[in-house]
């Protein structure tokens, strides 16, 4: 029985030997990390369920993140794109120019426009003349016709010389009406010349592409030497002047929400901030709607979007810092008679709140 066990034990695996002293702790600082990062998130999260619970009554707190208007920047005009000017991130100013499409086909058709409007001018401007030539030779027309007449009723002229100056002034008369509608279809051809070219002109400044807002960059669409449809996009900006959280409510707080309602926003990256917004937007619909809505409990499930705008202003002077994405929470007061605690107030945070 006992050679029988030898075999066997010599067939099993030799237990694995302890790890050397250092690559112990090691494992212990590597669970120790994992651990703290797990506690880590469940810490925040428990720490802002304890604020929702510690507000005052008559302010609702919901979670959100920051957003910005985006803006598209596009051609108008079919064609390549030349050159794109900024990177992703760029911070840029109101007419800032932002890209350049390819406008060698448009010079060249201006050149050319430009060409045709100078031929009209002078087209315009010798019709003009004649017209000037004309009213001279009416003019004299009309004064021999009534030298003829004197001579005619004195006696001293004959009627054939009368009829003869009054072909001639009628004749002049015929001349001055064509030169003068000569003279306004060189108008009207001098004027389409100078349309036609400031067309182009329209066309070659509107191939150059500028910043409509102050903002940011946060997606380059098309690169250099690609050729674009009209409409196409070339860069997409953050109004960094439009700045809000969006969150959501229940029915029964989002009911009680005029626009322009004071609110506070809170970010995690700026726990120490209280940032002033407005109600901008509530939703007229539902965001989350449960099947049926025939019971009260039912419908005070409906959650309606809010939108809490940040001050223009308070964007301007933080421009570099303004960033999209951040979480946080945002704070409302359901009536304008409620006041904000201490540690709701705008700005630095004070007093004894809920902590972050």
């Amino acid at each position: 029985m006992g050679s029988a066990l030898v075999p066997l034990q010599e067939a099993l695996p030799a237990p694995p030997a302890a790890p050397p002293p250092r690559r112990r702790r090691l494992l212990r600082l590597a669970l120790l990390a994992v651990a703290l990062g797990a506690g880590g998130g469940g810490f925040w999260t428990w720490r802002r369920l304890q604020q929702a619970r510690a507000l005052p009554p008559g302010i609702a707190a919901a979670n959100g993140r920051i957003e910005a208007e985006p803006v598209d920047v596009a051609t108008k005009f079919a064609g390549r794109l030349e050159a794109v000017l900024v990177d992703e991130g760029a911070m840029v100013r109101a007419g800032q120019v932002l890209a350049r499409m390819d406008t060698r086909e448009l010079d060249a058709a201006l050149r050319q426009a430009e060409a045709q409007q100078r031929g009209a001018q002078r087209t315009l401007e010798a019709r003009q003349a004649a017209v000037v030539q004309q009213r001279s030779q009416l003019t004299l027309a009309q004064s021999e016709l009534e030298r003829a007449r004197t001579l005619v009723q004195s006696g001293a002229g004959t009627r054939q010389a009368l009829d003869q100056r009054q072909a001639a002034r009628d004749t002049a008369v015929a001349a001055l009406n064509v030169a003068t509608a000569q003279v306004a279809e060189a108008e009207q051809a001098e004027q389409a010349a100078a349309q036609a070219a400031e067309r182009i002109r329209t066309q070659i400044a509107d191939s150059t592409l500028v910043a409509p807002i102050d903002g940011r960059v946060q997606y380059r669409l098309a690169h250099t030497g690609e050729v674009l449809a009209a409409g196409g996009r070339v860069l997409t900006l953050l109004d960094i002047t439009y700045v809000y959280m969006t969150v959501y409510l229940p029915t029964e707080q989002a009911g009680r929400l005029p626009l322009g309602t004071e609110a506070r926003i809170i970010l995690d990256a700026l726990p120490d901030y209280v940032i002033p917004a407005t109600v901008t937007f509530v939703s007229p619909q539902a965001q989350f709607t449960p099947k049926q809505v025939e019971t009260r409990s039912e419908r005070d499930r409906l959650m309606f979007r809010v939108k809490l705008r940040i001050d223009a202003e308070l964007l301007r002077q933080h421009a570099e810092q303004v960033r999209t994405g951040l979480p946080g929470m945002g704070y409302v007061r359901l009536g304008p008679e409620i006041a904000w605690p201490a540690w709701l107030q705008a700005g630095p945070r004070t007093g004894q709140g809920p902590s972050r």
